[in-house]
């Protein structure tokens, strides 16, 4: 109920024809955490049952007032102008009767208003998409902080923030500039919020979700009918109107940041569409937007992408039918075109050189590197040239574009189609057609698709997989907008009837797509699926009783109790994500010497990095407790599991894996600070160990009472090391020369492998890639390929723009392969510059957040200034200044190059895995 006779805020909800959705936008203001509201809806003369609806819930809630236009404006400027006129509000927002707000936003929105003082304060949108259940941001980048912005001058990328809806405005901000919503016009919004922006001394921003917009399936708003010529006409006449306020009121130095906005946004969604228009209609389109792209500044074309500035040149020279090609790689850097022209060193869109200066500008297509791409990031693009259907079976002809040469003999392909779970793959022959142009034929047989014992209710799309070298790439299969739609009936299983279509997607890429529904039996049991997800449940916690952690501990302890395989060991390396580490190369040392021990190997996940002859078992799983409960040797370099106590007679080489730099162990203060019983278990799991590998005698002055061990130290040096320190050898030469070749890197590059460490707070977010690798790249790139290798406890994907430059090292399980491939490496605060130090090549530290870093809660052991062996750099230019001089890098930090091996190399030789064998393995166990 309200507290005040004046309310605090006035929220306008605009309504025409919407009696079943108003309530619930009424009702999302009514439970606003800020009680002291008022509701205005502003009904724009509704015909249906509005009014009733409307005038019902004014009688039931005082807050809650109803005003009536007397005829029907057709638009959203008079509602929410009548709303304006009677609010009594000091601060004002809108509302539309389709959409909601968040809880909190009037409070949290009016909180900041009355701190800052600004003219308004907007906040971030979600988007919910009702058919699929899933959201989205609104340029989630415009809202990544909480800021006060001094005007649009500062900060004109805010023009891309033109709702209204989402926004506090003081009142009085409104009314003193009699800003109003212009009639009579469609996207009225954007000539209001542009208004609203240069008018405004201050707003402030927040960075979260302060208005819900629901978009229904079946939209008939004024923005999703860009079918229509009559709405570009709309959105180029307000932009027009914008032109001339800022014209008319002293503003017209903002008119280029409006325009560039324009472009991005206004007009791009168009561009997007036109794969999906006949040439009649874009030709339509072209006399209606081509005389306002001719009023627009070549500086501001020029800060387009070049996907888009392609699109606009072929648009404005009335090259239509490439343009639809065009348009469908807008947005999508992995997508070809058809056709590359190469004259005089230059790469051109298209399969014709271009014939004058702004043609040779605008279709310049060399920033794309396709000559310098490889597989997984260069572009390609499949099309569908023909689709038939006959029963259950589809029939697709696919031409492929290989302008960048990225095919091979040795590529294989498939059409992989996936309904449930496993997908359905079809090998695929490419069959060269032509420069650079290959043909194929696809023939997927419905029935063979998995679709599950309930069968399936989706959407899903065919797409083409790649793989060459152990490189892999899918690709997304266009379809013509206007390809036949198919139709079928497949039966699966008894029960298990389905009916399919199978046509081109309308929307994005335009990709194929097939559309599984239920039918008969199933179809009847769907309004049943939650309670049968939810039994499923429940029979999940007691199957988790049975084979989880509770279930595989008791099963342990029997099997424990057996006596050891005196020949069997256990390894694992990196918690089993691959074959790497010191316990690889302790294995091979056995397996050199011929010894009488039956390895097994635990994995988890990916199985690829394993040799064939291997023996594998799946971590965690009850084989795994059962090898590790009978094996006479356990070899790790993490801790194996706390759930497995070590069996009396087996003996636990702990290798680890990395020097220390930050705090671990009893040393970080969250361990320190745990409860006993937290602690108890840490010390029984160090407590299980029997030998540990020592790399260095700062290893053992840092991490031994750290960890509190009791167990022999073996003082060898990394056995994982040794192949760092022989580097010049043979065998590692030609390994790091597959590694180049399989990485594509060519002949005349030198490699620089950036190798950052994970920060604390922000596992598999990408933060660790702090250098900006954009603005490197065309300081670099003409003698650097970047290997780029995150923790993997971290994430990132290589952006395809940056191919030609960047190189991703994540494939390799052994970092040593990339490692011995590197001419230099750029790392933060990773341990891995322990281990690179045994090359004697140089390392490039990159710390711009370093006293975080230091200052976090684990700390450090060092000061990295006291002991860095290379340069601490924290801009990009330093970086790039760097790596163009390395000889006179190495020369200025040699002596300390020479003082970081002293102290964390001095146990390494070279021949740790000998040394290790000899010391745990050949003395025999503990029985």
């Amino acid at each position: 109920m309200p507290t005040s006779d004046v309310p605090d805020v006035s929220v306008v909800v605009i309504v025409y024809n919407d009696e079943e959705r108003l309530p619930r936008a009424v009702r999302s203001l009514l439970d606003q955490t800020l009680n002291n509201l008022e509701v205005i809806i502003a009904d724009d003369c509704s015909t249906d049952g509005t009014e009733g609806v409307a005038r019902a819930l004014e009688a039931s809630d005082p807050r809650v007032r109803y005003v009536r236009l007397e005829q029907n404006s057709g638009g959203c400027s008079a509602p929410r102008n009548r709303g304006i006129s009677v609010a009594r509000a000091p601060y004002i927002m809108f509302l539309d009767s389709d959409d909601q707000l968040p809880r909190h936003a009037c409070k949290s929105l009016l909180l900041v208003a009355e701190e800052t003082g600004v003219d308004f304060v907007t906040g971030e949108v979600t988007r919910l998409f009702e058919e699929s259940n899933t959201t989205g941001l609104w340029y989630p980048h415009l809202f990544t902080e909480k800021r006060v912005v001094n005007g649009i001058a500062e900060r004109p990328e805010y023009f891309f923030d033109h709702l209204s809806t989402n926004k506090l405005y003081r009142t009085a901000f409104i009314r003193d500039n009699a800003l109003t919503f212009p009639e009579g016009i469609h996207y009225e919004d954007q000539l209001f919020s542009a208004q609203a922006f240069s008018l405004a001394e201050t707003f402030a921003v927040v960075p979260w979700s302060v208005y819900t917009w629901r978009l229904a399936p079946e939209s008939v708003s004024i923005s999703s009918s860009r079918h229509k010529i009559q709405n570009v006409a709309d959105r180029i006449g307000v932009a027009r109107l914008i032109d001339a306020w800022f014209e008319e009121n002293g503003r017209s130095e903002l008119r280029a940041e409006k325009d560039y906005k324009f472009l991005r946004h206004d007009f791009r969604l168009y561009l997007g569409d036109l794969p999906f228009r006949d040439l009649e209609w874009i030709a339509e389109f072209a006399e209606v937007v081509n005389p306002y792209l001719d009023e627009i500044a070549a500086d501001t074309y020029a800060r387009l992408s070049r996907e888009e500035r392609v699109c606009i040149h072929l648009l404005r020279t009335g090259r239509l039918e490439e343009l639809r090609v065009a348009a469908r790689q807008l947005g999508r850097p992995a997508l070809a075109p058809r056709f590359v022209t190469e004259q005089d060193g230059a790469t051109y869109w298209g399969a014709v050189a271009p014939a004058d200066d702004a043609s040779r500008t605008e279709l310049d297509i060399g920033e794309w590197h396709l000559r310098d791409q490889v597989l997984a990031t260069g572009r390609l693009r499949h099309e569908l040239t023909s689709v038939s259907m006959r029963g259950s079976v589809l029939r697709l002809e696919i031409r492929t574009y290989d302008p960048a040469g990225l095919i091979t003999e040795d590529t294989t392909a498939s059409v992989k189609l996936a309904a449930h779970k496993t997908p359905l793959s079809v090998p695929l022959v490419l069959r060269p057609d032509g420069e650079g142009q290959y043909v194929s034929t696809a023939v997927l047989d419905f029935q063979k698709v998995p679709v599950g014992k309930v069968g399936v209710a989706t959407r899903r799309h065919p797409v083409v997989s790649l793989e060459h070298d152990g490189a892999r790439r899918t690709d997304i299969l266009l379809a013509e907008h206007d390809q036949p739609e198919f139709r079928a009936t497949v039966v699966y299983h008894k029960f298990g009837i389905h009916h399919l279509r199978v046509s081109a997607e309308q929307k994005g890429a335009g990709r194929l797509e097939v559309v599984w529904r239920r039918s008969g039996v199933l179809k009847s049991l769907e309004p049943l699926g939650p309670y049968a997800r939810k039994a499923k449940g429940k029979v999940g916690k007691v199957r988790k009783i049975l084979v989880g952690n509770e279930g595989k501990a008791t099963a342990y302890d029997a099997v424990s109790r057996l006596p050891r395989k005196r020949s069997l060991a256990v390894f694992e390396a990196m918690e089993g994500r691959g074959y790497a580490d010191s316990p690889r190369y302790i294995y091979e040392e056995l397996k050199r010497r011929n010894l009488p021990i039956d390895v097994v190997w635990a994995y988890s996940g990916d199985r690829s990095s394993f040799p064939e002859d291997v023996k594998l078992v799946r971590r965690g799983s009850f084989a795994y407790g059962r090898a590790l409960a009978r094996a006479a040797y356990w070899v790790d370099s993490h801790n194996l599991p706390y759930l497995y106590p070590k069996p009396k007679g087996t003996r636990y080489l702990q290798t680890w894996h990395g020097q220390t730099f930050k705090a671990m162990g009893f040393d970080v203060p969250s361990l320190r600070g745990a409860s006993e019983i937290e602690k108890g278990r840490f010390r029984a799991a160090v407590g299980r160990w029997d030998a540990l590998v020592c790399p260095s005698a700062e290893f053992e002055r840092t991490f031994v009472p750290a960890f509190e061990v009791s167990a022999d130290l073996i003082r060898s040096g990394y056995p994982r090391n040794d192949v760092l320190v022989r580097w010049a050898e043979p065998a590692q030469q030609a390994r790091a020369a597959a590694v180049r070749e399989a990485l594509r890197i060519p002949a005349d590059k030198k490699v620089l492998l950036y190798a950052p460490t994970f920060r604390d707070a922000g596992r598999r977010t990408g933060q660790s890639v702090r250098v900006d690798l954009e603005a490197l790249a065309p300081q670099l790139s003409d003698e650097w390929v970047v290997v780029v290798r995150t923790h993997p406890y971290d994430r990132f994907t290589i952006d395809p723009e940056l191919g030609h430059f960047l190189r991703d090292g994540s494939a390799y399980a052994d970092i040593n392969d990339v490692m011995l491939a590197s001419d230099a490496v750029l790392t933060d605060y990773s341990s891995l510059m322990f281990d690179y130090a045994n090359t004697g090549r140089p390392i490039l530290l990159y710390t711009d957040d370093y006293e975080a870093y230091k200052g976090g809660d684990r700390g450090t052991y060092y000061d990295l200034e006291d002991i860095a062996p290379g340069p601490m750099l924290t801009t990009t230019e330093d970086l790039a200044a760097a790596v163009r001089d390395l000889e006179g890098v190495q020369e200025r930090h040699a002596q300390q190059y020479a003082r970081f091996q002293e102290m964390f190399c001095s146990y390494e030789t070279g021949h740790a895995s000998k040394m290790v064998v000899d010391a745990f393995f050949e003395g025999g166990t503990d029985d």
